[in-house]
């Protein structure tokens, strides 16, 4: 069996593959080292020989999960690193090992399922990221900008009349008419935000190619723009897709 790592801002999302089918056995999202041991812990018939992360964390941070990691399963563990170039993807950042590595696995995992195509891979977690790969592959840059929780947990935290709950947030977007309560106007102003920033990324796709690109939706507040993009491809584990192409195992 091998565990897959992706290691967020917020959360670790995790999964485990059976090691011949490469079929998901179990996966989960947990928001601390412990809690993925404890995840991990109760799968039954677990037996795993490799795992392979990839991390935005501070090298401190990634060092004493991986040292976790050895040290509970007794298992090597390899981490996804930078590259300048990899399946056919040239990265486009003047200091390349400056990319965030999940977005860099995102480009490898959007090119390799394009096929051809030239692509706009849009990541929806802690921030908002969209890069564009040309059909050759080659990185023409990208955007990050706040997602829904930093827009959310900024005007908390600036606003002092703004409180509400996560219920609230969660009815409050059942819609997108102008709010009629704090939560609604908070809520549906951040996702008509998100959902602005999509448009302006399919604007700028179609004055580099046309009609002829393919859009690719990952990250855990996907689902809040799905519909400005019906023809879009969402792909949660588009991250995994690129892990398993920088890190391949035997």
């Amino acid at each position: 069996m091998i565990l897959e790592l992706d290691c967020g801002n917020s959360f670790i999302k995790w999964r485990v593959l059976d090691g011949l089918a490469s079929e998901v056995v179990s996966e989960g999202v947990v928001d601390s080292n412990l809690a993925l041991i404890e995840s991990l812990r109760i799968i039954n018939a677990l037996s795993l020989r490799n795992c392979r992360l990839v991390s935005v964390r501070t090298d401190e941070e990634t060092g004493a999960l991986i040292e976790l990691i050895e040290r509970e399963f007794t298992i090597p563990v390899v981490c996804a690193k930078s590259a300048r170039e990899m399946s056919g993807v040239r990265n486009g950042y003047e200091d390349y090992e400056r990319l965030g590595l999940d977005r860099w696995l995102a480009m490898l995992g959007g090119f390799h399922l394009a096929a051809g195509d030239a692509c706009l891979i849009l990541d929806f977690g802690t921030a908002v990221t969209a890069d564009f790969v040309a059909a050759d592959g080659e990185h023409l840059g990208g955007f990050i900008c706040p997602g829904m929780p930093l827009m959310r947990n900024q005007l908390r935290t600036h606003t002092r009349k703004i409180r509400y709950g996560d219920q609230a947030a969660e009815r409050a977007l059942s819609s997108h008419v102008p709010g009629r309560s704090t939560a609604e106007a908070v809520e549906r102003g951040c996702s008509l935000m998100l959902r602005g920033f999509v448009l302006t990324q399919l604007q700028l796709a179609q004055a580099y190619w046309g009609e002829n690109y393919l859009v690719f939706i990952t990250g855990g507040d996907a689902e809040l723009v799905g519909g400005v993009v019906p023809d879009a491809r969402v792909v949660p584990d588009l991250v995994f897709v690129g892990l398993a192409m920088a890190c391949p195992l035997s």
